[in-house]
């Protein structure tokens, strides 16, 4: 067992707010209780929920830590932890929220244990996104081989890998981005098509490029500012799994709008309805790390920030500056 009441840096805020609500502390973490592991993180990730908690979007109580998403190592663990030893490596990205520290007291079973090919940075940049990801296409969407899909967003984090996984299965995807460099990117994770939205009008070149039919199914983490292009993008009894609210939330909507444009299906999915207990969280979040392991699924880490930077990772990616993942580097 490792001493008593270990010196920690974490990242808290008091009042719901801008980015300069985050505030870098020292903490104390003591020893784990019954369940628990204590776990010296070495990288944790950034998300756009994180955002969500910060500014109330998802409310929750006050003080708080912030952050989902963190791996590194086990440093110590409590009573009753069996499947767990002292220097394993770990990820999680299920909660609880608390992942920008340098140190942290978490239950053994809301980790995964790494595998060789899979680095603590990776982890940390594709648990969350690609358990995300694992959920939309194959619980949520159901998506099958020969099937046509539109990612909203496809050069962002979870977009990225969407268009994988998408391939992977044989689907046929089109996606949208801001820019033509963004467009590359997309286009080089496997995108058959991409729209740049700044340009061209989503819905109607969707339209041209499936003939006039629509897509099967739509995943849009981008929110309001898409929501309607998305259901018009939709082949008749199409699904919108709307899972993200980067423009702002979708708001109120008239339920009849699905039956006047196709008897649409439309849900908002959240990961954390899909891994509800142990089993889940080890089927499907091993399915991810074993396709990241074996090169399926490319993890790009384009920002890398130290945990004093907090505020500053959170302005860049609500300015739509991020590409891929980034993540908080926790050790030199």
């Amino acid at each position: 067992m490792a001493d008593s009441h270990k010196e920690a840096l974490a990242i808290r805020f008091d009042a719901i707010g801008g980015p300069e609500v985050l505030r870098l502390v020292d903490v104390e973490v003591g020893d784990p209780g019954p369940g628990e592991i204590r776990l010296r993180q070495t990288v944790a990730g950034l998300n756009y929920i994180d955002t969500y908690h910060r500014t109330g979007l998802y409310p929750m109580p006050l003080p708080s830590g912030i952050g989902m998403e963190g791996a590194g190592v086990v440093e110590a663990v409590g009573a009753g932890v069996d499947a767990l030893r002292v220097d394993d490596r770990v990820g999680y990205c299920w909660g609880p929220i608390g992942a920008y520290a340098t140190h942290r007291l978490i239950a053994a079973d809301r980790v995964v244990k790494l595998p060789d090919g899979v680095s603590d940075d990776v982890a940390a940049a594709v648990l969350l996104k690609g358990c995300t990801t694992e959920f939309l296409v194959e619980r949520c969407g159901k998506v099958e081989a020969g099937q046509t899909v539109l990612v909203q967003a496809a050069a962002g984090g979870v977009g990225l890998l969407l268009v994988q996984w998408l391939k992977h299965l044989g689907a046929r995807v089109i996606g949208t981005a801001s820019s033509d460099a963004k467009a590359a990117l997309a286009t080089a994770a496997g995108a058959d098509a991409m729209i740049v939205y700044s340009r061209d009008a989503v819905a109607p070149r969707v339209r041209e490029l499936t003939g006039g039919h629509g897509v099967d199914v739509v995943f849009d983490g981008v929110g309001k500012s898409t929501f309607e292009g998305s259901l018009d993008s939709l082949k008749r009894r199409g699904l919108l799994a709307s899972f993200g609210n980067a423009s702002g939330p979708v708001g109120a909507v008239d339920f009849a709008i699905l039956a006047r444009k196709g008897s649409l299906f439309a849900t908002r999915p959240t990961l954390f309805d899909y891994y509800t207990n142990r089993e889940e969280i080890e089927r499907y979040a091993g399915r991810v790390l074993d396709l990241v392991a074996r090169g399926v699924l490319d993890v790009r880490i384009d920002q890398r920030y130290a945990l004093a930077e907090a505020a500053q990772a959170h302005r860049d990616l609500e300015a739509g500056k991020s590409i891929g993942s980034s993540v908080f580097v926790l050790e030199d």
